[in-house]
């Protein structure tokens, strides 16, 4: 078995270019040879195919994407058989939303809160469905032509009704660092607020080609998101929409239940940003008092956690290592 190419037919398919290639998978555009239809097939490379861990997660995004259905969502086909690895969807004729950002100008605030109402709208039906995506991010974002979003990638999705330990095994946080919700960066599984922070990220960049968050490394950023109180967006831009700031700023609180609850609160918001108050800016300083201090409580315990697993190594250490005693040997009994 080798990794495919362009011209070979797997199962039903028949590959004919690709899309994109990452350090894990290839997306290939591929012609169902029963159908006649277009569709994109997403293939592990193969060193991969045996790793629990891809694996687990490979068949996570399938089994979630099968159940789905949602126009703003990809959906995931189910293919008559598979000899391998790999998972069709329906081919979507567009483009992500960082390449629509890429000449890095801001998008009109029609624009932006088109596509962020459009992403909330599937998140309130997957919500409805117990699944939170955890990975929103402007690479998983498609827009068609006619402006249609659809989200992909439910690599990380969870079911709200599984075991912790079924995704534990996995990750202890996983996302993408500039999108992940500070409880994501604590390890924490994330529920329908963790979206709701992604997006409200995703919408703070489109409007102000920035992120609230600047640091040196990721470190710092990750420390940041989980102390900081975000610089707001007229930071960057002078004279930005007051309302429109209080929307983004409520989204991406640093503590979950300062969040907007639901996508569908959320989403009400951005259908009519002109009927939300201006944010108080007393809020903020009292925040960042708080913050400082649920940092500083955070870093002590880890820190006491580090020195009480290096204690219980040491005690290990030395009840294994200690030398035995010597036993002189017996003399041989005199005649």
């Amino acid at each position: 078995m080798h990794d495919p190419v362009v011209g070979d037919r797997l199962d039903q398919y028949e590959l004919t270019q690709l899309l994109a290639r990452s350090g894990m998978a290839s997306i290939f555009k591929a012609i169902d040879l029963e159908s006649q239809q277009s569709v994109a097939l997403k293939i592990p490379h193969i060193q991969y195919e045996s790793d629990v861990v891809f694996s687990e997660r490979f068949r996570r995004e399938q089994e979630v994407g099968q159940r789905l259905t949602h126009p703003n969502l990809v959906k995931v086909l189910a293919p008559r058989e598979k000899s391998r690895m790999y998972m069709a969807m329906e081919y979507v004729e567009g483009k992500s939303l960082r390449a629509l950002m890429s000449d890095k100008h801001p998008l009109s605030t029609e624009k932006a809160l088109d596509i962020a109402r459009q992403v909330c709208d599937a998140l309130v039906y997957l919500h409805a469905e117990g699944v939170i995506h955890r990975d929103i991010k402007p690479e998983n974002i498609l827009l068609t032509a006619s402006g249609l979003v659809k989200i992909l990638d439910f690599g990380i999705a969870l079911f709200e009704s599984e075991r912790r330990l079924t995704w534990m095994g996995l990750s202890s946080a996983v996302g993408t660092p500039d999108y992940m919700a500070p409880e994501q960066i604590r390890g924490r599984r994330g529920d329908p607020r963790t979206d709701v922070y992604a997006v409200g990220m995703m919408l703070y960049e489109m409007l102000t080609c920035n992120l609230p968050y600047e640091s040196p490394n990721s470190r710092a950023l990750l420390r940041a998101k989980t102390s900081d109180e975000p610089r707001p967006p007229s930071y960057y831009v002078p004279g930005f929409d007051p309302s429109l700031e209080a929307i983004i700023l409520k989204a991406i609180e640093v503590s979950p239940r300062d969040r907007y609850p639901t996508a569908a609160t959320f989403l009400a918001d951005l259908k009519d940003p002109s009927a939300v108050l201006p944010r108080d800016p007393a809020i903020a300083a009292t925040r960042r008092r708080a913050g400082a201090r649920v940092w500083r409580r955070f870093v002590l315990s880890a820190a006491i956690a580090a020195v009480l697993a290096t204690l219980a190594s040491l005690i290990w250490l030395s009840a294994h290592d200690s030398p035995r005693p010597v036993h002189p040997q017996a003399t041989p009994r005199e005649r």
